[in-house]
């Protein structure tokens, strides 16, 4: 039971960062364009502008999406509860798979909307 509740805890961590890194880039992003903290992408370090449009959207995208995350989250563990270690440990990897693969894929819509908003140097269309 302890390892279950301990899977359960990590596999809650990536639904709950996009939460809370998806708020601090939507309501407090970094105010300057650097290489340490942020969005950084090509597109979004053309300048302040694309900077601040890419944080907003992508803060707003990772806290919706972090929030749906939640519950089926919780949901998909409930059956592994009394299952052995082995079992859990690979609905921990098949589950934080699929949860950084749903990450990693927002990144094509807010480059994709940086596209359709500015053009290559920038400038809003």
């Amino acid at each position: 039971m302890v390892f279950f509740i301990t899977m359960f805890v990590c596999n809650m961590l990536i639904p709950l960062l996009m939460i809370l890194c998806g708020y601090f880039m939507y309501k407090h992003p970094p105010k300057e364009i650097n290489g340490v903290i942020g969005y950084r992408t090509k597109m979004s370090r053309k300048n302040k502008d694309t900077w601040k449009f890419a944080h907003d959207y992508c803060g707003r995208l990772w806290l919706k999406i972090g929030l749906i995350l939640l519950i089926p989250t919780a949901i998909v563990q409930i059956p592994f509860i009394h299952s052995s270690d082995d079992i859990i440990g690979i609905m921990t990897l098949m589950l934080e798979t699929v949860q950084l693969i749903i990450l990693f894929l927002c990144f094509i819509p807010v480059e994709l909307k940086l596209r359709k908003t500015f053009d290559q140097n920038g400038n809003r269309k």
